[in-house]
Formats: structure tokens, C-alpha cells, sequence
């Protein structure tokens, strides 16, 4: 019988530059890390803005599905975007990331969704699903973010069938088939 290998290689451990938390080091977690750093050095974000690592957890047909959200994104304390990373293709992230930005708050859905590979990125507005940016560029940046804030709505959250329905979505899109 073949043993699966983990797909995932472990370096040891490593700070989170967000919590100071201590993690495993994984290739993905270093790229974890290096967004977080960006939003902080490079798109000018107080560090007390981001939240890293909300979950969203999710069982339906007996299978329980535990979503990680990479980077919350608050303004004046009202969650404005996510981050969402994963190695690969951007196109196969969007749906879970705008399922994700559209349930993860119990008050309003959040109207931006960032779909990243750490080399690439894809800006969504949550509302219509239409792409508004690509490349990590694309990304606004702290200044350009408080500027686009009273652009922004802050839907309601949906309503317990359409809610039910993107859980779901998020479920299939977020479950692992990789190490069976």
C-alpha cells in the first residue's frame, strides 16, 4: 500500500510578523508572512488593521470544511477587504474568496475580495463578482483604501438561504482532496 507523502514541506518554525504567534514554517506560510509585510511596508496599513488567519467553518453532506481567511482588512474598526492565498490559479479562488467576503461578517458583507498567488493577485468587488484590478499592484494601498471607503457599500449580510448557499459554495471550493 502506497503511504501519501504530505505535500507540504515543514522548515521548522517561524514568528508571525502580525501576532508575534509562533507557526510552522511551510513555503506557503513564508508567502503568508511576505503579504502580510507588504500591506504593512509597502501599502502603508497599521499593522492593528490587518487580522490574520479569521476562519469560516462549514459541514454540509458530512463534510466538514475549516476556510482560512489570510488577511482581514479594517478601516475605522469596519472590515473593507480580505485576502485570500492559495499556490496556482487565480480564476479557480475567486467564487470561494467573494462566498468568503460575502458571509464572513454577521453585520455587512465585506465589498472587496483579493485572490492571490504571492506572484499575482486579482482585486474582486464582492457585489458584482467582476474583476477591478489585477496584479499584486492592484492591491489598494492605505491611503487610496480611505479615499475608496465612502464608494464602497456595505451590504446587508444575505439572508439565511442565499447565506446557506454561499457557505456552501465555500465548502466545495475549500475542501481538501489532496492527501487522501
Amino acid at each position: 500500500m502506497r503511504i501519501p507523502k504530505p505535500h507540504h514541506l515543514i522548515y521548522g518554525t517561524l514568528v508571525d510578523f502580525l501576532s508575534g504567534e509562533e507557526l510552522t514554517d511551510t513555503d506557503d506560510e513564508r508567502i503568508r508572512q511576505d503579504l502580510s509585510r507588504i500591506m504593512v511596508a509597502q501599502k502603508g496599513y497599521p499593522r492593528e488593521s490587518l487580522v490574520p488567519r479569521l476562519k469560516i467553518e462549514t459541514l454540509f453532506s458530512r463534510c466538514f470544511v475549516v476556510s482560512t481567511i489570510e488577511l482581514t482588512v479594517s478601516l475605522h474598526g469596519k472590515f473593507f477587504m480580505i485576502i485570500r492565498y492559495g499556490p496556482g490559479s487565480l480564476v479557480s479562488r475567486e467564487r470561494a474568496a467573494i462566498a468568503a467576503a460575502r458571509v464572513l461578517s454577521q453585520d455587512y458583507r465585506i465589498p472587496l475580495a483579493v485572490v492571490t498567488n504571492g506572484e499575482d493577485a486579482e482585486l474582486l468587488d464582492t457585489r458584482t463578482g467582476k474583476i477591478l484590478g489585477y496584479g499584486l499592484h492592484s492591491i489598494p494601498d492605505h491611503p487610496t483604501a480611505l479615499k475608496m471607503l465612502d464608494q464602497l457599500e456595505f451590504l446587508p449580510p444575505p439572508e439565511t438561504i442565499r447565506r446557506e448557499r454561499e457557505l456552501r459554495i465555500l465548502n466545495a471550493f475549500d475542501v481538501e482532496r489532496c492527501c487522501f
